[in-house]
């Protein structure tokens, strides 16, 4: 919709597309499909090379009149990316037995986690307003919510409803553990992170414990909060 109004305006536009069959359908004015999985738009991490190749193609197609034009990936930028077409969810994945304390655990992810960012000077966390150096408090929280207890943390922003505090504690959380397994394991496909963080890790068996009361819950509002934390 925006891209037509872009156009209307006189703005050439072009998009890249993960779905064929949709992009078709919803007919922009210029896409190119490529063939990678969700969150790698534009191939392989760190394969700038290639990244480029596909950016590239992605722009020839404002030489194109508006058709709309629906182009695929040349063969030669299709990387050997392989993953599933849409994400691994904890559903399944099958756990083993984790011993380590989820507090520690994060603590100890912490230490690749910043590493992450002096490296890339980016990072996705930051969405509850709290410093990972505070995340054993953001831990403990989920900890006693998933026991079934009236939890609540002092660090919540008061403008923040519970509902939408603990789906960002949640996400807060996967993007450090992602970021860290990142710089641990760089070559480590979305796949990859996905089965050890659901399958392996302490804080991913505790989000799921944190998804089964919000599911159980009879709000519709924390229902739909256990939908976005593991499905």
């Amino acid at each position: 919709m925006i891209a037509r109004v872009l156009e209307a305006a006189g703005l050439s536009t072009t998009s890249i597309s993960l779905v064929r069959e949709h992009t078709a359908a919803v007919k922009p004015p210029r896409a190119l499909f490529v063939p990678f999985p969700f969150g790698s738009a534009f191939g392989r991490p760190h394969d700038a090379a290639g990244q480029l190749r596909v950016l590239r193609a992605a722009l020839d197609l404002l030489a194109a009149p508006s058709g709309p034009v629906l182009r695929d990936c040349p063969d030669e930028e299709a990387t050997d990316l392989v993953e599933p077409a849409a994400p691994v969810q904890a559903s399944a994945v099958t756990t083993t037995a984790v011993a380590e304390d989820p507090a520690l655990e994060t603590s100890r992810m912490r230490r690749y986690h910043e590493q992450w960012v002096r490296r890339t000077g980016k990072t996705a966390v930051g969405l509850t307003r709290i410093p990972p150096t505070r995340f054993r408090g953001v831990v403990r929280f989920l900890e006693a919510y998933a026991a079934g207890e009236e939890a609540e943390s002092r660090d919540r922003p008061a403008d923040m409803p519970l509902p939408i505090f603990l789906r960002c504690c949640v996400d807060d959380l996967k993007a450090l553990y992602f970021e860290a397994r990142a710089e641990m394991a760089p070559n480590a496909s979305g796949a990859d992170f996905s089965r050890w963080f659901w399958g392996e890790t302490a804080v991913g068996q505790l989000l799921r414990r944190v998804r089964d009361r919000l599911d159980a819950s009879a709000d519709p509002r924390l229902k739909a909060v256990a939908f976005g934390i593991a499905r």
